[in-house]
């Protein structure tokens, strides 16, 4: 007779397989979020209702993805830095512009905003690998071009875009010069056992030893803890530390990691800085950080006088 303990033992770990099976079949619904509740794929609004100038630009990823993004300049001859802003989890471009236009007028700053695969306008469905891919068209893009300066890119992450701006910035040291990450977490297997503690149990470093079994089924882990410590340009940390979604420690974390091996890392926290509106409660205070971490590590403006070959794989439109 089988006893209630081993049905109960049976029953549990069934449960558990089965939700490690939808796990594995179903992540990057649960990891990506392009469609806010309620809403839809497409751009709420363009930079033209905030009154900016703007480029509509359609890359090519290596793997064949067609993208969309916009590129926003702050006036027609701005030689200023270009940021590269990669976006949070959930939603499109679209509902970054506000953001993005105080960002324009405080930094004197060109801004290039990538819709990830899958997201907005662009085609395809979000995985790391992809995406890891569309970031490097968004790349290419810049450095292609001959109005902006190509020794002041940045990259500009907020949460999974610090993951993907981290990534790119590892793989581009000599076309990256700077990178800024904000509220951005150490990996998605630590945020599932933040989300989700009971999790905890199944998740280890390194590999798929003992019953950290989760850790070969995650496809996209954007493990930055692994990563930052590889990064060699300048970092600017800023942390909200009442952060509702991603623990401040995750920061501190990073910030500890990347400062072992580069001195060139600045680490600022906004007190009363949430999730998404570090920028807004960290008001004068976060713009100014920014602009004295341009200004220790930035070069100087230089003009571009030897861009050569035709731009490939991508066209704009001009509004």
């Amino acid at each position: 007779m089988v006893s209630f303990f081993n049905v109960l033992v049976y029953g549990v770990g069934s449960i558990l397989v089965a939700g490690m099976a939808l796990l594995a079949t179903f992540q990057e619904k649960l990891v990506y979020v392009p469609v806010l509740p309620g809403l839809t794929k497409s751009y709420p609004i363009t930079p033209a209702r905030l009154r900016l100038k703007y480029e509509d630009v359609w890359l090519t990823s290596s793997d064949g993805v067609r993208l969309h993004a916009w590129f926003i300049k702050l006036f027609p001859d701005c030689r200023g830095p270009t940021m590269l802003f990669f976006q949070e989890n959930a939603g499109n471009i679209a509902h970054r512009l506000e953001f993005v236009r105080i960002m324009l007028q405080r930094l004197q700053c060109n801004v290039f905003m990538l819709s990830y695969r899958g997201y907005g306008a662009s085609d395809g469905y979000p995985s790391q690998k992809g995406i890891t891919r569309d970031a490097q068209a968004a790349l290419d893009h810049l450095i292609q071009r001959t109005d902006i300066d190509m020794a002041r890119i940045i990259v500009f992450g907020r949460s999974l875009g610090g993951a993907v701006g981290s990534v790119l910035a590892k793989n581009n040291p000599d076309k990256v010069s700077a990178i800024i990450l904000e509220n951005t977490f150490t990996s998605i297997l630590d945020m599932a056992g933040v989300l989700l503690p009971f999790l905890k149990w199944f998740i280890g470093g390194g590999g798929c030893k003992g019953p950290r079994i989760l850790n070969c089924l995650v496809r996209s882990p954007w493990s930055t803890i692994d990563i930052i410590g590889q990064i060699k340009q300048p970092i600017l940390f800023l942390s909200g530390l009442q952060d509702e979604m991603v623990p401040p420690s995750h920061m501190q974390m990073l910030y500890a990691e990347a400062s072992e091996n580069n001195r060139r890392c600045l680490f600022i926290d906004f007190p009363s800085g949430m999730h998404m509106d570090t920028w807004l409660s960290g008001g004068d205070r976060y713009w100014r950080s920014i602009q004295l971490f341009f200004e220790q590590y930035l070069p100087e403006s230089r003009e571009n006088d030897s861009h050569s070959g035709e731009a490939e794989n991508f066209e704009f439109i001009v509004h």
